[in-house]
């Protein structure tokens, strides 16, 4: 295990012992802000919606500044990693070390990947990569759960067509080429009813069994198997006690598809429902809490073929993906962009999360040989 290595592996241990739920990311971003600081990246800062910025300057683009030749096309390269994690604040964030397996919740999803940002600039440096294209690294807010991917639609709002390309790493992906972004369309759904007592009212709707009601018909639904097209209740609440008719609950739903088509068609199909379920003494209303744009890039894609030489190079089969990330936004305006992993591992978003140490080697110098290609290396 090179050096390197060692360092990348011990920084994402650091970087997990920060807790990071969705939209309490501060003192994360604080401890990259401090690294993209002490590794002497320009114009470090952080935007309004949480994100980390650190500017990797390219020696010859700095040369065809200052000597008039810059060209126009010289556009960045941006590479992303997501700060925040699935898990509260009050989680444990022990870590358990095995011969080849390092355990700790979040610690592929993401700290591997943020730790990446760094093993990306050490390797490039040790290399003494030149280019004409500067990178921008970006540690983001709010990629998981309600976070609606906020973080990088900052992102994608700063920066736009003027990148060349959007490259997201997620610390548990190794061998996969995430190219297509998967639509998600998520609702909170709520019933209210007049409630009463258990016995002296039966009779009176209770808001849990209309739900139940609902659920039952949201599972009957046909869904496409091509393209894949999924539904979840992931979470229901509701009543008050156990002899009380319930006159409140509510439900989370998530809708997903790889063809923007037919997760229009299933919403539409969904909302139907939604309102049929109103009747006399009892009103279902549906809000929007999360809506991940589709898109994707061609397979035949410079970036995508390159992506599967470079994985191929360190002995690992590339395996083309859909997945619903960061990659969402950029590919849904039309940019280019990817995914790509650092390490292989699993158990994401348990407490049996981990990462297999063994393969972080040859993840990073897939990821190096990528970048160098991507921003024209020489020397």
């Amino acid at each position: 295990m090179t050096n390197i290595t060692q360092r990348l592996i011990e920084l994402a241990i650091q970087i997990q012992q920060i807790p990071a739920p969705t939209f309490h990311e501060q003192a994360r971003a604080e401890f990259v802000r401090g690294l993209f600081e002490r590794e002497g990246l320009s114009d470090v800062t952080i935007d309004e919606a949480g994100n980390v910025y650190g500017r990797w300057t390219a020696k010859d683009g700095q040369q065809m500044i200052q000597s008039g030749k810059w060209k126009a096309e010289s556009k960045p390269l941006i590479i992303s990693a997501h700060l925040d994690t699935v898990f509260p604040l009050e989680m444990d964030l022990s870590v358990q070390r095995e011969k080849d397996k390092i355990y700790g919740i979040g610690i592929g999803d993401n700290s591997m990947g943020v730790a990446a940002l760094f093993g990306l600039l050490w390797m490039l440096r040790e290399r003494n990569a030149h280019s004409i294209r500067d990178i921008w690294l970006v540690a983001n807010t709010a990629e998981e759960g309600l976070g609606d991917l906020r973080g990088m639609k900052a992102v994608v709002d700063r920066f736009g067509s003027d990148a060349l390309a959007y490259l997201v790493l997620e610390g548990l992906a190794l061998g996969h080429v995430y190219h297509r972004a998967v639509g998600v369309r998520r609702y909170r759904i709520s019933a209210q009813t007049q409630g009463g007592h258990a016995w002296s009212d039966f009779g009176q709707p209770s808001a849990v069994v209309e739900l139940a009601k609902l659920v039952v018909q949201l599972a009957a639904l046909k869904l496409p198997s091509k393209p894949r097209t999924t539904i979840n209740v992931g979470k229901i609440q509701g009543g008050t006690s156990i002899n009380t008719i319930p006159a409140e609950a509510w439900l989370e739903l998530d809708l997903r598809s790889e063809g923007q088509a037919e997760l229009a068609k299933l919403i539409a199909g969904v909302e139907r429902l939604i309102e049929a379920a109103n009747s006399f003494g009892v009103r279902v209303e549906a809000e929007v809490i999360g809506s991940r744009p589709a898109g994707s890039l061609p397979a035949e894609h410079p970036l995508v073929r390159l992506a599967q030489k470079c994985l191929a190079e360190q002995g690992i089969e590339p395996v083309l993906t859909a997945g619903s990330t960061d990659a969402n936004v950029p590919l849904s305006r039309g940019y280019p962009a990817l995914v790509l992993g650092v390490t292989q591992g699993g158990g994401a978003h348990t407490k049996n999360e981990f990462i297999e140490t063994g393969f972080v080697e040859k993840g990073m110098e897939g990821l190096v040989r990528f970048v160098e290609s991507v921003i024209g290396k020489q020397g």
